[in-house]
């Protein structure tokens, strides 16, 4: 095994199942998307970002439903839905800025 794979493999273990060239660029170090999507201080940012927008927007689109005591079975699913959606946002956000192409 060469020096560089060696040295690849340190960082993140599922780096070499990647396309060569292909990687985040993390605090901790070079990762594949598998171990970048698990990084600790992205998803805590990224929760951290559901909770304020998936709240403002609950509040906006479903205010006066729960507000009113109408809530309907819809509500169930809508509610963690509308959490989703900004989560997947700022984790795509946070991936799509630390991804790095190698030039070589």
């Amino acid at each position: 095994m060469s020096s560089a794979a060696q040295t690849v493999r340190k960082w993140c273990r599922h780096l070499n199942e990647t396309k060569p060239g292909r990687y985040f660029q993390m605090k901790s170090g070079r990762e594949c998307w598998r171990c970048a999507f698990r990084n600790r201080g992205m998803l805590r940012r990224s929760i951290l970002t559901s909770a304020v927008v998936g709240t403002i927007l609950v509040a906006i689109n479903q205010g006066t439903v729960i507000f009113g005591g109408d809530g309907t079975a819809e509500l169930a699913w809508k509610i963690p839905l509308t959490y989703c959606v900004p989560f997947l946002v700022a984790s795509w956000g946070a991936l799509g800025n630390a991804y790095v192409r190698s030039t070589h």
